[in-house]
C-alpha cells in the first residue's frame, strides 16, 4: 500500500500551479503512486476555495482540470472523530491538517506553515516535515 501523506493546501497548490518548475517532482510522485495524498471533506473544500482565488486567474474548467490531477490519486478519509490529545495550533485553520494526519494514520504531514512546523520537534506521530525534507525522506521510505 502506498504511503499516506497529508499535504497542506499550499503544498498542493505549489505542485499543481508550478508543476513545470521545481515542484514538478511532488505532482509526479503522487501520480506515480509513490504516495497517496490524504484529503478530507474539509481539506478538499479548502483546496477548491483556494483554486478559485482571483489571484490565480483560473477559469472553472482550469480549476476542474487541476483537481483532476490530484483527487483521483488521493486517499479520502471519511468521517472521523477528532483524536484526543492533539496540540492546539495558534492558527485554527491549520488544525484540520494535524487532525487529518493523526486520524488517518498518515505516514507524514508535509507543510510550509510555521504554525505546524513549530511543533515538529515535540509532535512526531506522524512526522511533520517541510517539502524539502519530504523530498529527501520519500525515496528512503520506498527502499524499506
Amino acid at each position: 500500500m502506498a504511503l499516506k501523506v497529508v499535504l497542506d493546501t499550499n503544498c498542493i497548490i505549489s505542485a499543481l500551479l508550478f508543476s513545470r518548475q521545481k515542484m514538478a517532482w511532488l505532482r509526479h510522485a503522487w501520480q506515480a503512486g509513490e504516495f497517496a495524498p490524504v484529503v478530507s471533506k474539509e481539506t478538499a473544500t479548502e483546496l477548491i476555495t483556494v483554486l478559485s482565488y482571483p489571484k490565480f486567474k483560473l477559469t472553472k474548467p482550469e480549476q476542474t482540470l487541476l483537481l483532476a490531477d490530484i483527487l483521483p490519486y488521493a486517499f479520502t478519509q471519511g468521517h472521523f472523530a477528532v483524536p484526543p490529545g492533539l496540540p492546539t495550533l495558534r492558527d485554527q485553520a491549520d488544525q484540520m491538517f494535524l487532525t487529518l494526519a493523526v486520524a488517518s494514520n498518515a505516514d507524514a504531514l508535509v507543510t510550509g506553515d510555521n504554525d505546524l512546523l513549530v511543533i515538529k520537534q515535540t509532535f512526531t506521530t506522524p512526522p511533520i516535515m517541510t517539502l524539502s525534507e519530504f523530498e529527501q525522506w520519500l525515496p528512503l521510505q520506498q527502499q524499506e
